[in-house]
C-alpha cells in the first residue's frame, strides 16, 4: 500500500536508512510514545554473525531479549532510552506488546493479502511490519490479545486451524531496523505517520486478516 501522506509529514518519522540503531529508538520513544528496549546484537564470530546470546542455533539472532527482566527494563524516556544504547550501540531495537498497542502476526503472503483487502475496504491501518521469518505484524489498540480467539471464531473459524496470532502483555516485538543474522532487517510495510497514530482496534482488521489466512492454509 501507498503512503498518501504529504512528505513534510513523513519526514517526522524514523528512518530506516542513515540512522543510528540509537537515534532510531529514541525517536520511537519521543515520536510515538512507544516503550522500547534493548536486545541482543550480532558478533562477527569467525567471519560469521553470531547473536551475542552465545547460542549457534539461535532462532532470532540479534533480535531478541537479552535479559530475563526485559518487561521492567522497557521505557519510552528517550533520555533512558539513550542511556542504554550508549552502553551498547549494536543492540536491537524491542518493543513490548501489550502497552501502547498489540500486534496481529500472520504469514507474509495472506498478511499482502488482507492488505489489498483492507484497501479495497477502505480501511484505516496502524503500522505494520515485515520481518525476515516472513511474518507481517499488524499494530492495534492494546486489547487484542484477550479478543481475537473469539473474534475468530465468531466470523465461522476455529483459531486453532489458523496460522493467526496476537501479541499481547508479556510479548514483543523487533522493530525496524533490527536485522535478523544474516537473512534481513524488519521493515516497515505501513510506516507510522502522524496519520495512523491512532491505532485501529482488533475488530476492525479481524475480518479480512482471518479470511486471508484461511485462504492461505
Amino acid at each position: 500500500m501507498e503512503e498518501t501522506i504529504p512528505a513534510t509529514e513523513a519526514a517526522q518519522i524514523p528512518m530506516q536508512r542513515g540512522e543510528s540503531l540509537l537515534e532510531t529508538a529514541v525517536r520511537y520513544a519521543e515520536e510515538r510514545h512507544w516503550d522500547v528496549f534493548p536486545g541482543t546484537w550480532l558478533e562477527a564470530v569467525d567471519g560469521q554473525q553470531r547473536c551475542s546470546c552465545g547460542n549457534t542455533l539461535c532462532d532470532e539472532p540479534g533480535a531478541h531479549p537479552a535479559r530475563a527482566d526485559w518487561a521492567t527494563r522497557a521505557t519510552g524516556s528517550a533520555t533512558v532510552v539513550r542511556r542504554m544504547w550508549q552502553k551498547q550501540p549494536n543492540a536491537s531495537v524491542l518493543l513490548p506488546t501489550g502497552r501502547t498497542f498489540d500486534a496481529i502476526c500472520v504469514p507474509e503472503s495472506a498478511g499482502f493479502l488482507a492488505l489489498a483487502r483492507m484497501e479495497r475496504m477502505e480501511l484505516t491501518l496502524g503500522p505494520v511490519t515485515l520481518t525476515p521469518a516472513r511474518r507481517m505484524q499488524f499494530f492495534v489498540l492494546p486489547g487484542a490479545a484477550a479478543k481475537v480467539p473469539d473474534l475468530v471464531r465468531k466470523l465461522g473459524w476455529s483459531p486453532a486451524s489458523m496460522d493467526l496470532e496476537a501479541l499481547g502483555e508479556g510479548g514483543y516485538v523487533a522493530a525496524p531496523p533490527t536485522r535478523y543474522g544474516s537473512r534481513g532487517a524488519v521493515q516497515w510495510v505501513c510506516r507510522p505517520t502522524p496519520a495512523n497514530r491512532w491505532l485501529p482496534d482488533a475488530e476492525e482488521l479481524i475480518s479480512p486478516l482471518a479470511y486471508a489466512c484461511g485462504r492461505d492454509r
